[in-house]
């Protein structure tokens, strides 16, 4: 059976935020008074991107290839997660068409960082920032991320066949 030349994958990721900063977001630093927790960085942004490019390409997940059970991943940069996913799915004979993100935090506000944000995941993953998009959502003052107790991304990716 002839594989289809289109995948998309969706990704997901959550964190409890803590007092003291900065926050990790998208591989950038966010100063201010709250930090993501989490056995690695806890980059919201960059685990649910990891993931949705995993699953489009039927690479498994972040959790099979970085456990939370390793210690080698204690505090790891989540750069490192993206960039071996995007090694994954290009050996899988894809590439990335584009990804498109939401980021859901009451604060901080995410406009003032999201050209930053594109830029760096454009480095990590040697996409254009054109190719990545990114939106920031607050929970209205409802629930944890209305409340500043949680961070959560979403994200959607495609990709295409190579050759």
């Amino acid at each position: 059976m002839n594989m289809p030349p289109l995948r998309i994958g969706l990704g997901y990721d959550t964190h409890c935020l803590g007092n003291g900063g900065p926050l990790r977001v998208g591989g950038i630093d966010i100063e201010g008074d709250l930090h993501a927790l989490g056995h690695s960085d806890a980059d919201v942004l960059l685990h649910a991107i990891t993931d949705a490019l995993l699953g489009a390409a039927d690479c498994g997940d972040i959790g099979q290839l970085f456990p939370d059970t390793d210690p080698e991943n204690r505090g790891r940069d989540s750069a490192e997660f993206l960039a071996e996913a995007i090694r994954l799915v290009r050996a899988a004979g894809w590439e990335v068409t584009n990804i498109d993100c939401v980021l859901l935090a009451q604060r901080p506000k995410i406009a003032p960082y999201i050209d930053e944000i594109r830029q760096r995941i454009g480095e990590i993953a040697n996409l254009y920032p054109t190719q990545i998009g990114i939106k920031g959502k607050t929970g209205e003052g409802i629930g944890p991320i209305g409340h500043s107790e949680a961070i959560a991304a979403r994200c959607v990716a495609l990709l295409h066949r190579v050759g």
